[in-house]
């Protein structure tokens, strides 16, 4: 026979195994989650201390500033050494290097770059003409305003770099004096020749 001091151990172990199960089915799922949460700030440490950088900042380029011809400005489609990429828009070279990834080799308007990109903006077309300069005389008022309107915002976001020259036509030697006034006073390529 069992004296009752054992029977009274074996109800409390029974039930401290009863209330261990019931409490074990709770923890571990907590467990797992805090495991997890552990690794991840491990992995993060482990990474933040171990990768290079993201991106490779870009090298500053010297700011360019003069007039080209057409075959002056398919030299900066960004191919050559430097990377640099240059975009003509109603008569207007900008340097839209910052840009690359949009109007460099491989970018989505890869088509405009080192090129006059004036007609295939007026006519929403991601193409541009391989010819001579483009007078754009035959497009209509609206796709002379959308220029226009695309010109404004070449000048807000990328550098001015000169004039798109028209066949015969002398480039403008630029001094630094100069360079701040052509940037903030002149919005008609034709009004320097006035």
């Amino acid at each position: 026979m069992s004296s009752a001091s054992e029977t009274k151990a074996e109800d409390i172990s029974s039930t401290s195994y009863g209330f261990f199960d019931e409490n074990i089915l709770i923890y571990i799922p907590i467990n797992l989650l805090l495991i997890v949460i552990f690794f991840g700030l491990i992995y993060k440490t482990y990474r933040k201390f171990t990768k290079g950088p993201t991106e490779i900042a870009p090298v500053e380029l010297p700011k360019l500033r003069k007039d080209m011809t057409v075959a002056e400005l398919r030299q900066y489609d960004g191919t050559q050494p430097d990377g640099r990429v240059l975009v003509a828009v109603n008569g207007w070279i900008f340097d839209v290097t910052r840009g690359k990834r949009f109007y460099g080799p491989g970018g989505p308007y890869a088509a405009f770059g080192g090129k006059d990109a004036s007609r295939g903006l007026a006519t929403f077309s991601v193409t541009s003409s391989d010819k001579g300069y483009d007078d754009l005389s035959d497009l209509n008022s609206i796709e002379m305003e959308s220029v226009k309107e695309w010109e404004a915002q070449f000048r807000e976001k990328y550098e001015l770099v000169g004039r798109l020259l028209k066949p015969g036509e002398e480039p403008t030697n630029y001094s630094d004096e100069e360079l701040e006034e052509t940037d903030n006073s002149i919005s008609n390529p034709d009004k320097k020749n006035e």
